[in-house]
């Protein structure tokens, strides 16, 4: 057992070192866990022939969705690769193709009526955030006081993925919001949204339950998360007529690539465009 510990610590070390988040470090020691479980001995005992029997069960029997599947064989290589130092052992390692699945967005008259079943002045300012400003919810979460700037009317986005800082615009309505937040629950330390423990921030599940409640309760039926927020930005900009460039920024993508995954989301732009039909004498 002893082993096995210092194994998956050291594997946190080797993720922490190359800059990976909380959450990347947590999902790649836990797949690496199940490997060592579903075989019953270390993953230093283990080899190839392993690796592929425990791939073939997570399609075959767990029938894991491919980009679940591709968490564990990105796990498993980083293991192998940095972790035990044999990269031969997993030189070949399968990839499952992602089908693309357009994700679901809120009409604007459905945010609204998500924000005003939302009660809680947290839950309030936390979807407001992820709405208004694009945010991700660990962003969210991670939100120091000091990133509000109202003299600029800007956010400073600083615990982003991969370490891409950015500036975000910030509504004259989400400021009001935010400064009602902090008049009613007068949050203590740095963080706009702390955690039960000092030096915590807010769980990332508890804006969920409470989205989920509230669309309950305003009769969205759509399958929400926090992301949903975020998705339902970066279209509504974009019906808006705003640029793609402007909205990678905006969002914080390294690549292009990313935000223009939006003009296959966005029906609005659908309609305008001429069927070659209409051209037909």
């Amino acid at each position: 057992m002893a082993a096995k510990q210092r194994l998956r610590d050291r594997m946190r070390e080797d993720l922490a070192l190359r800059g990976m988040s909380a959450n990347t470090i947590e999902a790649y020691v836990r797949c690496a866990r199940q490997f060592a479980e579903h075989h019953g001995r270390s993953p230093c005992a283990l080899g190839a022939p392993e690796i592929r029997a425990f791939l073939l069960y997570l399609v075959q029997e767990r029938k894991v969705a491919p980009a679940s599947f591709n968490v564990y064989a990105s796990a498993l290589k980083f293991l192998y690769t940095v972790t035990l130092d044999r990269p031969e052992t997993i030189a070949r390692m399968p990839r499952m193709r992602v089908p693309m699945h357009l994700p679901v967005v809120l009409t604007k008259v459905a945010v609204s009526q998500l924000l005003a079943t939302l009660k809680s002045p947290k839950y309030r300012a936390m979807v407001m955030l992820a709405y208004g400003a694009g945010l991700r919810v660990s962003e969210v979460c991670h939100l120091r006081v000091e990133d509000i700037d109202p003299k600029r009317m800007l956010l400073h986005v600083r615990h982003a993925k991969r370490g891409r800082e950015r500036y975000v615009m910030l509504s004259p309505r989400l400021l009001a919001t935010l400064r009602a937040y902090w008049k009613v629950c007068r949050p203590a330390g740095s963080y706009l949204f702390p955690g039960r423990e000092p030096g915590t921030v807010a769980d990332r599940r508890t804006i969920h339950h409470a989205m989920v409640k509230a669309a309950r309760s305003a009769g969205i039926d759509k399958r929400l998360s926090p992301h949903t927020l975020r998705h339902s930005f970066a279209t509504h900009l974009l019906e808006a007529g705003t640029d793609l460039r402007t909205l990678q920024v905006l969002l914080g993508h390294a690549s292009l690539k990313s935000t223009m995954a939006y003009l296959h989301v966005s029906p609005a732009r659908v309609p305008a465009v001429k069927s070659p039909l209409d051209a037909l004498v």
